[in-house]
């Protein structure tokens, strides 16, 4: 039986494919995490302003604090891709 080799610009495409596949679950399960993290702090974010108003600028900014997932995981793939 032989054995078939892959030549060379098909194992560099698929490595490219690969890698392309690693960023694009680097940003995808980073948007996941956060948009998990963001539906528990925003919800009780509504709460608690409902209760009391003059926190609403603390709220909104612990709302926005698990953004920063999303470009720890975008800083990620474009290192994979460049």
């Amino acid at each position: 039986m032989a054995v078939e080799t892959m030549s060379v610009e098909v194992a560099e495409a698929s490595a490219r494919g690969l890698v392309a596949i690693g960023a694009g679950l680097a940003v995808g399960m980073a948007g996941l995490a956060t948009a998990i993290a963001q539906y528990g702090i925003g919800t009780a974010a509504v709460g608690a302003t409902a209760e009391n108003k003059d926190i609403f600028g603390l709220v909104l900014v612990l709302t926005v604090i698990p953004e920063t997932i999303v470009i720890f995981g975008l800083v990620v793939a474009l290192l994979l891709l460049f």
